[in-house]
């Protein structure tokens, strides 16, 4: 896999591989779409930084663990400490906002799920991150007023906006750090909107976080599929 490195307005930064703190379920229609519940609150879980890998030229997914899912999502680049922060000490800490995707063995999750059994396994696997460059905030305008969209082999499958989300970015950086520190060099995936399918070796994927940021890129089979 191609080494990840965050690159903010163009420029590579000295920052960490942190953590990636995903938010589960923050668009009611995705919810709904899943047949999960819609939360009072927000879902947390978390992956490692082997996770991460440039969201450009090829990437690879474990199909033969069975179906994995493309999740499109605004990401968040963190660059100062936050602990039990309120939102005015959240937007000091963002330097740079990106598009990412969550890729999700979703055969596997349901089966930890109806086993009462953590997800990890489903959405932390190596390379289950793939993720943008970013931009600076004031580069962007409104953080909830962002266009979030996904075609597969030229069919536009995911066009959702910011402004639906069911905790917006502030709120969610203080009540993340509510439980547990973000970091320079943390990312934050925000939420998905409806749309969520499955992807196929082939599948050419193009990206967009409004008119900010586009990204292009193709599945492959990893290693182990190709035994």
């Amino acid at each position: 896999m191609v080494k990840y490195q965050h690159i903010v307005d163009g420029s590579g930064t000295n920052l960490p591989l942190g953590k990636v703190v995903c938010v589960g379920r923050n668009y009611a229609a995705h919810a709904r779409e899943l047949n999960n519940p819609v939360p009072t609150s927000p879902v947390l879980f978390i992956k490692p930084n082997t996770s991460l890998v440039p969201l450009k030229g090829d990437i690879f997914v474990p199909t033969h663990l069975g179906e994995c899912h493309f999740e499109t999502e605004m990401s968040i680049l963190i660059g100062q400490p936050l602990t039990q922060c309120t939102e005015q000490e959240a937007q000091m800490a963002i330097l740079g906002v990106g598009i990412g995707l969550d890729l999700t063995l979703r055969d596997l999750q349901q089966q930890l799920k109806e086993e009462s059994l953590p997800w990890e396994k489903s959405k932390s696997f190596d390379g289950a991150c793939p993720a943008s460059v970013f931009i600076s905030p004031d580069k962007l305008g409104d953080l909830q007023s962002q266009q979030i969209k996904l075609s597969i082999n030229q069919q536009l499958r995911q066009n959702g906006n910011s402004a639906d989300m069911l905790t917006p970015v502030l709120p969610l950086l203080a009540y993340i750090s509510q439980f547990f520190t973000l970091l320079p060099g943390d990312i934050v995936l925000t939420g998905t909107p409806a749309g969520v399918g499955p992807l196929a070796v082939g599948d050419e994927l193009d990206v967009w976080l409004s008119d900010a940021i586009y990204c292009k890129t193709q599945v492959c089979a990893t290693e182990q599929e190709k035994l």
